[in-house]
């Protein structure tokens, strides 16, 4: 039986879900073929020679003379996948993922390596599904967290947790809704190399109490038996990037992101020296430039407020690091909640109220001008939908939150136009590359964020699409008219194309860490 092994641990650990996982299983399956099957409709593939559309069927031909076809409908993105969706190959139909991906041709490291990627993430998925097949209530921004049961909206590896056992996912993932007890480790002052105001609260004279996850203290932490570990632990809930926790009594207003070395969709989630390093001047700086653009009331930044690693053999472990950062509390009034903004589609848009068209131009119009003022003066944030967080006050859009800020790239260039120095930074987030600049940006928030939010609120609020995206580009046409100097920056913004992070490109690559970008048509052409 296929998953047969995550079936016997499930029988372990949670019988109750053998039944619900096993009726899950045709979907997910279908999900991830589905999303695989868009993929190769669009991304640079090796093994794919061209692509012809025919009525309401997609034909993709492959370097070997043979071809694949299927709905065209389930190619395009946030694509509905029925259970029942096949591709047809050479040689008859194709069920699974890993079976299209065999028919490129590709006999690679990388390949194998995608095939495993694939099946894991089919049995996160349907586990994610079976035990959320009724919605819970989102009461608080750490269950809108956790309400994204999918995961990445458009990435087949979109629930792999390469690394971690079936027990392991239940007890550690957001979409489980479980509480996690991170360990404090006693880190001595020759072992701590920080940047930002450690807290007081996790430090013991010299000693430095440094969060790690309860993966990374049995797994890592294990080989080094010099770090005491203490007699105290911080209850925390999972956020949507999993490693990233909110404490539940400890350390108010901040949330801890905490190193862990398990791939989750595109990357091993540990943290570099240079993002310790970089995260809280790099907090200051892009802070400073909101508020002198005049937009600190709609854009709040969510501030990294310390970082530090354990040395290991004298330099920085990505692997024994965790960063404190501002949580998004600090940034509510009464009655509001944060969602970031995949939330939004994943839940189908039951937290939105009022007119779709209106409401979209409402978080358009708060979101749009910090954003595009930014890029113009050297700013580009990445604002996907897990570091963008809209605000809801009774459904509606009040103001917009960003988090992670080792995502942004910085033109100094630009910068220094507008009176900011560049301080010194490890990373290699600074350059002078103009289009990398816009690709930061509108990669995500443009073919990501408002791609998603157009594609839920036309399926469950009955919006026409091109209306929605009217309304966005209105918005952008009013931000660029005050800014008069961004006439490149306006033409890409209302492009032919935008650029789309081609995640099985990446995964193929030898180097699988460097993103990958593939056009798609910009529905604000037609608007400029």
């Amino acid at each position: 039986m296929p998953y047969s092994s995550t079936i016997d641990e499930l029988r372990r650990v949670r019988p109750d879900l053998v039944e619900p996982f096993t009726d899950a299983l045709p979907g997910a399956r279908a999900t991830v073929l589905g999303r695989l099957w868009g993929a190769l409709a669009r991304e640079p593939l090796p093994g794919v020679v061209d692509r012809d559309r025919d009525a309401d069927t997609l034909v993709i031909r492959l370097t070997g003379g043979g071809q694949l076809s299927g709905p065209a409908a389930a190619a395009e993105r946030f694509a509905s996948i029925p259970a029942d969706f096949t591709v047809q190959g050479s040689h008859g139909p194709i069920e699974g993922p890993t079976r299209l991906l065999a028919a490129l041709g590709v006999h690679t490291e990388t390949a194998a390596r995608l095939a495993a990627e694939l099946d894991n993430s089919i049995a996160n998925l349907a586990l994610a599904r079976a035990a959320n097949h009724e919605p819970d209530a989102v009461r608080d921004s750490a269950d809108a967290e956790q309400a994204v049961v999918d995961g990445h909206p458009q990435h087949p590896c979109c629930r792999t947790r390469t690394g971690l056992s079936v027990s392991e996912v239940l007890a550690y993932a957001p979409e489980h809704h479980p509480v996690i007890e991170l360990a404090l480790v006693a880190v001595p002052a020759d072992r701590w190399q920080a940047t930002g105001d450690w807290p007081q609260e996790l430090r013991d004279g010299d000693t430095v109490l440094m969060p790690v996850h309860p993966w990374q203290r049995d797994h890592v932490l294990a080989r080094q038996p010099d770090l005491p570990v203490v007699d105290r632990t911080i209850a925390a809930r999972p956020l949507l990037s999993m490693r990233t926790m909110s404490p539940l009594d400890a350390l108010p207003g901040c949330h801890i992101k905490t190193a862990l070395d398990v791939q989750v969709t595109n990357y091993r989630r540990t943290i570099s020296p240079a993002e310790v390093a970089d995260g809280a001047p790099l907090s200051e700086l892009v802070t400073a430039v909101v508020d002198k653009a005049g937009h600190g009331e709609s854009l709040r930044i969510l501030r990294e407020l310390a970082g530090g690693a354990i040395r290991v053999n004298g330099a920085p472990s990505a692997s024994l690091a965790a960063m404190i950062r501002e949580s998004s509390e600090r940034h509510l009034e009464s009655g509001e909640i944060a969602v970031p903004l995949t939330a939004i589609h994943a839940t189908g848009a039951r937290m939105v109220s009022g007119d779709p068209v209106s409401w979209l131009a409402e978080f358009a119009g708060l979101v749009l001008p910090p954003a595009l003022t930014l890029l113009s003066m050297g700013v580009a944030l990445e604002a996907h939908g897990q570091n963008t967080l809209v605000a809801l006050r009774d459904g509606r859009p009040v103001r917009v939150l960003y988090r992670d800020l080792d995502g942004v790239r910085i033109h100094p260039d630009r910068l220094a136009l507008h009176g900011f120095a560049l301080p010194p930074l490890a990373g290699t987030r600074a350059g002078n590359d103009e289009s990398a600049l816009r690709t930061k940006l509108f990669g995500g928030l443009l073919s990501g964020v408002f791609s998603e939010l157009v594609a839920v609120l036309s399926r469950t609020h009955g919006a026409d699409p091109e209306e929605l995206w009217a309304a966005v580009a209105a918005v952008g046409r009013r931000v660029y008219a005050d800014l008069p100097d961004a006439a490149g920056d306006r033409q890409a913004f209302f492009g032919d194309t935008l650029p789309l992070k081609a995640t099985i490109a990446m995964r193929l690559a030898q180097d699988s860490g460097v993103a990958r970008w593939t056009p798609v048509p910009n529905p604000l052409a037609r608007h400029r």
